[in-house]
């Protein structure tokens, strides 16, 4: 075989390869508590090199496939992202009302958000043992009510690097746990929104009693759901600009997390 052929052979093999490579949607379930959940870890195969690893709670209507999606553009080749159920898996909100009757309890009983939220990452840890994760580099991000169950994951002092909230709720039920936070804490709310930039105040205080390296970031004529393509209703609305500045300053700050950058 001459060499030319030898080389277009391996080329098109090479293409192949890069053709079979996909966004892995895996299944990973466990029970806690009496409740099975179903959460997914999304990752690209197309490269072995191992990545950071994040946990992702999306907004109150759960693991779907809206959620699903977000999670892809943002792992891309970068994170391994597990795509959080905090419900159990026989509940899947397709409404505002039926979201806001999943989400009643856990605001409703913030240790168990927190018990929640720290087993997924427990979960996320023990996916290393086949997904491409560094498991010395791990994170949250969330978003809407994802964003309340991120921070109170800060909360609880998991030995997480970083934290990013995307118009999340602010408030907590114990102020004083902020004193457990080791990550760094990125918060980004639209100036606009009014279900959560009236708790502003507190939560920075909450934060100034904190020795947590952490950033809030007010995002002007935004919105809640900035980040929420699907929404277009009056207080809960997508704003392009205001949804790409706030991924570009999580990939930053989670960059900056996970090289102990200043």
């Amino acid at each position: 075989m001459c060499m030319a052929r030898l080389c277009c052979l391996l080329l098109l093999s090479g293409f192949t390869f890069a053709a079979q490579a996909k966004m892995v949607h895996k299944p990973v379930e466990w029970t806690e508590g009496g409740t099975k959940f179903h959460s997914v870890l999304v990752y690209d195969d197309a490269i072995a090199t191992k990545r950071p690893g994040l946990v992702m709670v999306p907004n109150w209507y759960g693991v779907n496939d809206g959620a699903l999606k977000k999670a892809e553009g943002i792992a891309g080749k970068d994170y391994v992202i597990l795509v959080t159920d905090m419900y159990g898996e026989t509940v899947r909100p397709t409404n505002d009302d039926q979201a806001m009757a999943a989400v009643k309890p856990l605001y409703g009983d913030r240790a168990l958000m927190r018990k929640r939220i720290d087993v997924a990452l427990d979960q996320l840890k023990a996916q290393g043992k086949d997904a491409p994760i560094d498991l010395a580099k791990l994170g949250a991000i969330g978003f809407c009510f994802g964003g309340s169950a991120v921070l109170d994951l800060a909360r609880s002092g998991a030995d997480v690097a970083a934290v990013v909230s995307f118009h999340g709720a602010l408030q907590t039920d114990d102020p004083s746990l902020a004193k457990q936070i080791k990550a760094r804490v990125l918060v980004m709310n639209g100036a606009d929104d009014k279900g959560t930039m009236p708790d502003a105040d507190k939560f920075m205080d909450e934060m100034r009693g904190s020795k947590a390296d952490w950033q809030f970031v007010v995002l002007g004529n935004a919105v809640h759901c900035f980040t929420e393509t699907d929404q277009h209703k009056p207080g809960c609305m997508y704003d392009e600009r205001a949804a790409q500045r706030s991924y570009r300053m999580m990939r930053d700050w989670l960059h900056g997390a996970f090289t102990n950058a200043p």
